[in-house]
């Protein structure tokens, strides 16, 4: 399956991370859609790293993503630490909604599933506002049971669009996707976790300076306490893990 790609990597925690700026991911992203390959990208933070280093199951199939892009700043930080100096952060939000940009410009079919029903609606809503031309085929909830889930994936595979963007958070969306693209081809697979919150207007996007400093977990936590625990301790245990790592490796005591 000479399906993969031969991208600059770095291990973090167990991960690769594709070393990869957003103008060139984007260009890659499409060049494979032209191509008719399937596409399964992963916007990688500490808490999809840390869930998938204690569920094998979902750790391999981050594993098996074709494109694994530094979403959080916590991953930019643990390259920085690790000495990696060309990195850029990829917001998977930005990266998502600029997809679609580029899909309405080739009329590339898109489907959306996840989130609450007025949320799901609202985003479809803004987003042919925000895109003109953009081809919504499929706009479905996060909420189903597993009998539904089935007729959902089967409804996807006929309609056979050329981006799946699925908002259903950490393991769930990433095995969804699984699922979809060993019967599918010629599509991109994204979790987009909360960009749908994002799009829709129910959530407020942090202010541009903190988005520029990579600061927008924080605002996030500023406006919305309930984060506060999902986010701490998980960063700093984090970063406190790559730099043990790095320590490791620099006296020759990791495998």
């Amino acid at each position: 399956r000479n399906n993969k790609m031969h991208l600059k990597k770095f291990n973090v925690l167990g991960f690769d991370v594709d070393i990869i700026n957003f103008h060139d991911a984007l260009k890659l992203t499409i060049q494979r859609l032209q191509e008719n390959k399937n596409t399964h990208i992963v916007t990688i933070n500490p808490e999809i790293i840390q869930a998938g280093n204690k569920d094998e199951e979902l750790k391999s199939t981050l594993k098996s993503a074709d494109l694994t892009i530094a979403d959080g700043v916590g991953v930019m930080l643990a390259l920085k630490l690790s000495g990696v100096k060309n990195a850029s952060r990829i917001p998977g939000v930005d990266f998502a909604f600029n997809l679609l940009k580029e899909a309405a410009k080739l009329n590339y079919p898109v489907a959306l599933i996840g989130s609450k029903d007025e949320i799901i609606n609202k985003t479809c809503e803004n987003l042919k506002l925000r895109i003109p031309n953009l081809n919504i085929t499929y706009c479905h909830n996060g909420f189903f049971d597993k009998n539904e889930e089935s007729l959902i994936k089967e409804e996807i595979i006929k309609i056979s669009p050329k981006i799946v963007l699925v908002a259903m958070g950490g393991k769930k969306q990433e095995m969804f996707i699984k699922d979809l693209k060993e019967k599918m081809e010629g599509c991109v697979f994204i979790g987009v976790g909360g960009s749908f919150d994002v799009w829709s207007g129910y959530v407020k996007r942090a202010p541009v300076v903190f988005q520029k400093l990579g600061l927008e977990w924080l605002y996030r936590v500023v406006s919305q306490p309930s984060r506060f625990k999902r986010i701490f301790p998980t960063l700093p245990l984090f970063i406190i893990k790559v730099i043990i790592n790095n320590m490791l490796k620099e006296s020759g005591g990791s495998n």
